[in-house]
């Protein structure tokens, strides 16, 4: 992927918005290596408060936890970067929240903080959404090249294209 403009990521938070609105639903985003960047984006689109409930930042394994009851479990089991810790964290930003829809993004933009396992521009990812008490999640990892910035950039990038992907499938819902 090449290093998304600000206007491309606008395009897809104004995309996002649209599809959450017109059914009816909230977003919540859970965030730790894009630190609050897809909740800007999202709110930069004006009316936004139609259909965005709230972000969390939850950077460290304590936040993870405190805001997002990320068990202990999961953290030592799975490390911090992990589908299933972003699974975690999509699922409390729902619990926490009055969202029906959550991102998680939880990475290793770098410099320096990879390993032979989980190198610098690894990022994974959960969408979760709650429909009719049942809530079904999606996660995966992806490895992106470039620097802190475009990592990142990158991240909210894909962020938003899955929840466009996760939309597509939703029943619109009464209000």
């Amino acid at each position: 992927m090449l290093k998304p403009s600000d206007k491309e990521l606008l395009a897809l938070a104004q995309q996002t918005g649209a599809l959450l609105k017109q059914n009816g639903l909230m977003l919540a985003t859970a965030e730790s290596c894009t630190g609050g960047w897809i909740g800007q984006v999202v709110t930069a689109v004006p009316g936004s408060s139609d259909w965005f409930d709230r972000g969390f930042i939850s950077y460290s394994n304590l936040a993870k936890q405190q805001m997002l009851s990320v068990t202990p479990t999961i953290l030592t089991r799975f490390g911090a970067v992990s589908e299933q810790t972003a699974r975690a964290m999509a699922s409390g930003a729902i619990k926490m929240s009055a969202a029906q829809v959550a991102v998680a993004v939880t990475g290793i933009a770098g410099p320096e903080g990879g390993t032979a396992t989980k190198p610098v521009g690894a990022v994974c990812f959960a969408w979760s959404i709650v429909n009719q008490e049942n809530q079904s999640a999606s996660s995966r990892t992806c490895l992106f090249n470039g620097d802190r910035e475009a990592i990142r950039r990158q991240a909210v990038a894909t962020a938003l294209q899955g929840l466009l992907e996760l939309l597509k499938d939703v029943e619109p819902r009464c209000a």
